[in-house]
């Protein structure tokens, strides 16, 4: 089992300061991964809470955090295809050959219909659009030329270097079955949301490796992770949210399910991600040293 440490990215803790402190110091307690993830916009009115309300670009803070850490992972969790592939592709093999070959690219759907409005990408046929996102991404890693026609992205014979090296692990989110399936069949591993019940969660991880067996793909060879939503509470029990010894317990029982990594996310507690920046550095240092 691999662990992880999530970059505060959203909310009045997100500082440089707050960033730099902790990917040093999760780095320094030998901490496996460092994970961000995207919210582009948040539309007046929506009831979707105080994480997202103001959220840090998460490639350009790995890039930043790159530079400051040597041996700890990279990873986003997720960035959505609403984004164009190219420009993607391009970036992230940038910031894989500046870390040392460092990053894992988590890619997602998403759900919020006016980040792909202001995107100018429809919403409509995320799935096949998706399908078609992870081709063209690899062709962009891996093909000395790379040319593309397809229903959603065209790109004439054109080389497109420096290549990553290697190339990253391609991840995939999302909760449905279909999303399941396509996880199985077309990417490196599946990461759960911070909305997953981790009570059931070995019910989805069973219909990825289905799927991956299904296309002749070896499920062992995939890494399953999950983005744990981690509350340090006394009197309050659910997965990864408790005391300290609970949530060990709860990172082992994970283990025994058929993730592969578990990273911890502060971002998605409430009286962290609305505290003053100092008192949630107290907070997150704290789980640092109880959790490593």
């Amino acid at each position: 089992m691999r662990i992880g440490f999530a970059v505060p990215v959203s909310g009045p803790w997100a500082t440089p300061e707050n960033m730099r402190r902790l990917a040093t110091r999760a780095e320094g307690l030998g901490f496996h991964e460092l994970w961000t993830f995207q919210r582009l916009l948040y539309p007046v009115g929506h009831p979707m809470g105080p994480t997202y309300s103001s959220v840090h670009d998460p490639v350009v803070t790995l890039a930043h955090l790159s530079g400051l850490t040597s041996t700890i992972r990279l990873g986003v969790a997720v960035m959505n295809t609403f984004v164009q592939p190219v420009p993607l592709a391009k970036q992230l093999a940038s910031l894989q050959n500046l870390s040392g070959g460092r990053l894992d690219a988590g890619l997602g759907l998403g759900w919020l219909r006016e980040e792909y409005e202001a995107a100018g990408v429809g919403f409509e046929r995320r799935g096949a659009r998706g399908e078609e996102f992870v081709e063209l991404l690899r062709k962009c890693w891996t093909e000395d030329v790379v040319e593309h026609s397809g229903e959603f992205y065209r790109v004439s014979a054109s080389h497109l270097d420096p290549k990553p090296v290697p190339p990253p692990p391609l991840l995939l989110g999302g909760a449905a079955e279909p999303a399941l399936r396509r996880a199985g069949r077309l990417a490196d591993g599946w990461i759960s949301s911070s909305r997953e019940d981790l009570t059931k969660i070995q019910e989805k991880i069973y219909v990825v490796k289905a799927a991956a067996e299904a296309a002749g793909r070896d499920p062992e060879s995939m890494r399953f992770i999950c983005r744990g939503t981690t509350k340090v509470r006394k009197g309050e029990r659910a997965p990864l949210t408790g005391d300290y010894d609970q949530i060990r317990q709860d990172v082992s029982d994970l283990e025994a399910q058929g993730f592969t990594d578990v990273f911890h996310d502060l971002n998605f507690d409430p009286e962290i991600v609305t505290a003053p920046a100092e008192e949630a550095w107290r907070r997150a240092e704290e789980a640092l040293e109880a959790l490593r």
